[in-house]
């Protein structure tokens, strides 16, 4: 019960989320940008890819796609000549900016119907539910 109505929450909001977002960007797309924004620093695809729970491949296309917007810089690894490190630009920085900015107005209506108080409680439950999963994977 619990699972289905996260699943069903996830849909409805992940819908209402990707038609928010400029075109051209998709959730994906938006989630590695947003996970450099929340986490600062350069990662390489691998460590990308097992953040996402996707396959090196999708994340690399995720990433090339990225990088022919100028929203991330793929480089080649210092410490490993054949591997890769992906850092975001200020473009891609602005477009996560733009892309929560556009989003909000589409979320709003939610905030008149849990008060801050239930927000910070069911946040809280969720994230511990979401840490017992991350670490027993």
């Amino acid at each position: 019960m619990l699972f289905n109505e996260i699943g069903i929450i996830s849909q409805l909001s992940g819908t209402r989320f990707r038609d928010a977002l400029p075109p051209g960007l998709s959730p994906a797309q938006f989630f590695v940008l947003n996970n450099f924004v929340r986490l600062g620093g350069t990662r390489t695809p691998s460590q990308l890819a097992a953040a996402f729970q996707v396959t090196k491949g999708a994340m690399t296309n995720t990433l090339r796609r990225l990088a022919a917007k100028d929203l991330v810089v793929i480089a080649p690894d210092p410490a490993d000549g054949r591997g890769k490190r992906v850092s975001i630009t200020a473009k891609g920085r602005r477009m996560r900016h733009k892309a929560i900015s556009g989003a909000l107005p589409r979320f709003a209506d939610i905030a008149q119907l849990l008060d801050g108080a239930e927000t910070a409680q069911l946040v809280a439950q969720l994230q511990r539910l979401r840490k017992f999963l991350d670490e027993n994977r």
